[in-house]
């Protein structure tokens, strides 16, 4: 609890102990003889003492006059109730509804606190090595490029690349993942993680303002002021139903009194109160069911323990505007490069090798040794160990073909594509998988060759299997590689559709097609992560952007942000978003449904203005609790 509410409690327990004795004794349960001006005037210590806060607001609402709204109605009733004499239940309703708002308090902060956890990656500084010490510096000042040293403890101040040291780090704040993830030389990190165990140095490659953790603490800032269609119809809902509840109070209290003055029609009278002032009573009583505290609350509430809930999961949704969009999603499009592949090539194959498969990969990762080409790269990583260049003589890149060498001064190599093998008359095998094809020769013998290709990401099939479960209808790839390829993925991760060969342009006119195909409620969702996704992005009903490797422009075009850059949390974020919009139905349901009951009866007389109050708060409480629910998503 935070001081506020606190002092609230305080107080509502100071007032409960003042206001029990006096109950007893305004009932005659404890006959004490007291003066019934001094019972009101002690009456007054524990009302103004829990409910002055109510009575000051709804002043200032007067004053500004924005009269109609929770404290007007309070006021009214409990002033009401007490100037009938009815000094107990006046001041038990005042007791009971701030109950209610020290309850409801309590939960928005719970829900708060789970969003505003991320703030802790925020990092107060930078360490900036000067003549061989360490110097904290405002992590604004640091410059791209910069090298700076994290220490074990301390949080990542900006996005960067390990230049020296290895270590563990805690990105669950950025990822929603607890398992640490390990880094070393040449290591991608982001701001906001924590160092748990090496000294790291490394180079800057943003500026503080352009860094992850920045980013995310912007999108969640921004968050709660993008309200859903949900939240702007109980805004207008408050605005329209509070005044037409106060006025229908006005005449609840004063017609059925004139229609027996003046046209000596029979209304029920209470013997104690008289004809004015049953109707008053029933008015009052009326005021404090027609509170609409359970709908006010518990709705914007829902939205923001939804939101709260997804970024927990690593999964960033811009506003509760989005979230209800994210629920209706029957379609999602997505790019493949770095969505359903890792985006990076690797070997995938070794295919008629009649030597030993390690050795064809030393003798091509040998032969590519003083290439920095991405194709290089793969049968160097394929090989994985160290690469004596030394060994490698002769070396000719034939354009277009690929390269001879010679290994160890005996052994020439051949190794390129299939014009190379045509070039020197060595015949081979062609090879019927989807990738680039590496034919290797050794002394102008075939030795079999090696499929690189675009791994798939470890999750993506499942990734498809759970959005079907999820009951999206269509997933559709939308890639500028070949058909063959195309085809290839689209098969083995469960796609229902793919279009191949597509220019940026393209993309988005396929988007435009597809947005045509949705009818009624369906929704589209596009998922990319390159800087020629943002088009596409922008122009889908909510754009999906892979966080940890995306671009900035993706990012910034999309509407959900998955930190992780796992397909999987997809599904989990169409659960979150339909679990929310739910409970924000069903709190709707509750609420207005026991309001319009508890409203007929409060006119017929029936309950009287303890069943009111216990009925409203009982209805708030019962709403929150159902709301804080959206918190709980881990096991969606």
């Amino acid at each position: 609890m935070n001081k506020k509410q606190k002092t609230l409690l305080w107080r509502i327990i100071i007032a409960a102990i003042l206001w029990v004795p006096l109950f007893l004794i305004a009932e005659d349960i404890w006959e004490v003889n007291m003066h019934p001006v001094v019972l009101f005037l002690f009456f007054l210590i524990p009302y103004l003492l829990v409910g002055y806060d109510i009575l000051r607001k709804a002043l200032l609402g007067i004053k500004n006059k924005q009269i109609f709204d929770e404290n007007f109605l309070m006021t009214v009733a409990t002033a009401g109730a007490i100037a009938l004499g009815e000094y107990g239940e006046g001041v038990a309703v005042m007791l009971l509804y701030q109950i209610g708002e020290l309850f409801q308090s309590y939960a928005v902060g719970k829900s708060r606190r789970n969003i505003t956890e991320l703030m802790d990656i925020r990092p107060d500084y930078a360490n900036i090595e000067v003549d061989g010490e360490l110097e904290q510096v405002d992590p604004d000042e640091v410059e791209v490029g910069s090298v700076i040293v994290v220490q074990p403890g301390e949080k990542i101040p900006l996005d960067g690349i390990v230049v020296e040291g290895s270590s563990a780090l805690n990105t669950s704040a950025l990822t929603g993942e607890s398992k640490p993830v390990e880094v070393g030389v040449d290591s991608d990190v982001l701001s906001g993680s924590i160092n748990m165990t090496g000294v790291l140095k490394i180079r800057t490659t943003t500026e503080f303002d352009e860094s992850t953790a920045s980013k995310i603490l912007d999108l969640v800032e921004n968050a709660a002021s993008r309200k859903s269609k949900s939240e702007n119809f109980i805004s207008k809902f408050a605005k329209v139903y509070t005044p037409i509840v106060v006025y229908a109070a006005l005449a609840l209290a004063v017609l059925p009194p004139l229609a027996n003055l003046l046209f000596h029609i029979n209304v029920p009278v209470t013997p104690e109160y008289g004809l004015w002032g049953t109707w008053i009573f029933r008015a009052c009583t009326f005021l404090v069911v027609s509170c609409p505290c359970a709908v006010v609350i518990s709705i914007p509430l829902s939205f923001f323990a939804g939101l709260g809930g997804a970024s927990n999961q690593g999964v960033l949704i811009k506003g509760s505007n989005y979230l209800e969009t994210l629920s209706e999603v029957k379609v999602i499009a997505f790019d493949k490069t770095g969505t359903i592949t890792k985006g990076n090539f690797a070997v995938t194959a070794v295919h008629h090798s009649p030597i030993n498969e390690e050795k064809l990969l030393e003798y091509a990762a040998l032969s590519e040794a003083h290439s920095s080409h991405p194709i290089s790269k793969s049968l160097k990583d394929a090989y994985g160990k160290h690469i004596d260049q030394q060994r490698v003589t002769d070396v000719q890149e034939i354009s277009g073909h690929g390269i001879t060498a010679v290994i160890d001064g005996d052994k020439n190599i051949a190794i390129g594509n299939e014009k190379l093998m045509n070039k020197l008359g060595i015949e081979y095998a062609p090879c019927h998988h989807v990738g680039t094809i590496i034919h290797v020769a050794l002394n102008n013998e075939y030795c079999g060759h090696i499929v690189i290709a675009d791994e798939l990401k470890e999750n993506s099939k499942k990734a498809m299997a759970e959005l079907k479960k999820a009951g999206v209808e269509k997933t559709v790839m939308l890639t500028g590689d070949a058909e063959s390829v195309a085809k290839k993925v689209a098969e083995e991760v469960g796609l229902t559709d793919y279009r191949a060969q597509l220019l940026p342009s393209d993309k988005v006119s396929a988007v435009e097609e597809l947005l045509r195909e949705c009818s009624g409620n369906k929704r589209l969702a596009f998922v990319g992560d390159g800087i020629n996704d943002a088009p596409v992005l922008s122009r889908a009903d909510i754009g999906i952007a892979m966080g940890a490797l995306g671009s900035d422009a993706a990012i910034e075009a999309a509407d959900v942000v998955l930190m992780d850059d796992d397909p999987l949390k997809i599904s989990k974020a169409i659960k979150i978003s339909r679990k929310c919009l739910r409970i924000v139905k069903q709190n709707i349901a509750l609420a207005l449904g026991v309001k319009a009951l508890c409203l007929v009866l409060a006119t017929f007389g029936i309950g009287g203005m303890w069943v009111a109050i216990l009925s409203d708060v009982g209805v708030m409480i019962a709403a929150v609790l159902n709301a804080i629910r959206c918190l709980f998503v881990k096991n969606l």
